[in-house]
């Protein structure tokens, strides 16, 4: 199982006919060519959830004596990664990588990093960090951003705090990801005040929240009895991000407000965003309410 580096060696190592190098350098260009369609097939299968099929194609690469790349392991730790509790068989990838003398990139420990940190667990996430920065891998803003959302998922806000502080330091600057995990982290302690200022430093930086972000917000400033808050999410998402608002976002809202006996605080936010005229096209806030 021979790496490009390799076959580079036994073609230069001593003088060989013209024929012959001929002939070991189209070997090794197959075999180049091959490893690559393999790794595009496996990158397919794993970001189609796949992967059973993707191991099996691994399994062939190792069988027929192609090289595995860390483009392959890569590939598979993210598929891993994406599939919830399976932290644990990226992390055998992962070890299975180093002892195939493989060495991990940037974006391999950013994928498990991230992975762990989805998964809630920070303490994981900060020891590959401290692996990656004693075998000098470079991390960039993904990274801080994978770190920061792990300790925000579990309330360590001033421990992620720390690591925005250290951005600078770095060279790197906070992107809407970055914001983003910091609002979850003040949700998570229940401080939607917090989160709203951070909200409104995001705006005025010209960075917009995902979609997802932006529902939790608005349920919990709706929660809080914050309507105005709520709206002004809403408002400064169709003014700024030049969104529309989302029909499923505001039955999100509604039906928050429900659950938690809070009904007449939605009728109130719908009423808000009449006055407003921010109410979707086709949203329908009495079948919300009969259905609930």
């Amino acid at each position: 199982m021979f790496s490009p580096l390799t076959w580079s060696c036994l073609l230069f190592a001593r003088p060989e006919s013209s024929r012959r190098r001929s002939i070991c350098f189209a070997r090794w260009r197959v075999r180049v060519v091959v490893a690559a369609s393999y790794n595009t097939l496996i990158t397919g299968h794993c970001s189609k959830g796949l992967l059973s099929s993707a191991m099996e194609l691994k399994e062939r690469m190792q069988k027929n004596g192609i090289h595995l790349s860390v483009i392959t392991f890569s590939a598979l730790i993210s598929g891993l990664c994406k599939r919830k509790g399976s932290c644990t068989n990226a992390n055998k990838i992962f070890s299975d990588m180093k002892s195939s003398n493989v060495a991990p990139d940037t974006v391999t420990y950013n994928t498990l990093i991230h992975g762990y940190s989805e998964a809630g667990d920070s303490k994981m996430g900060g020891r590959l960090f401290e692996e990656m920065s004693k075998c000098g891998v470079r991390a960039d803003i993904l990274t801080y951003n994978a770190l920061i959302l792990g300790l925000c998922k579990n309330g360590k806000t001033k421990k992620a705090a720390y690591l925005v502080k250290d951005l600078d330091s770095k060279g790197l600057v906070p992107n809407s990801s970055t914001f983003s995990a910091l609002i979850r982290g003040q949700l998570v302690r229940n401080n939607p005040d917090g989160a709203f200022q951070l909200y409104k430093s995001m705006i005025r930086s010209g960075r917009h929240p995902s979609s997802e972000t932006l529902t939790m917000l608005m349920c919990a400033l709706a929660k809080c009895a914050d309507l105005d808050g709520a709206v002004q999410v809403l408002a400064e998402m169709v003014n700024r991000s030049m969104l529309p608002i989302r029909i499923y976002m505001l039955s999100k809202v509604c039906h928050e407000l429900h659950h938690c006996g809070k009904g007449q605080l939605a009728m109130k936010l719908c009423s808000e965003l009449q006055a407003r005229t921010l109410i979707p096209v086709g949203f329908d806030e009495g079948l919300i309410f009969r259905t609930e």
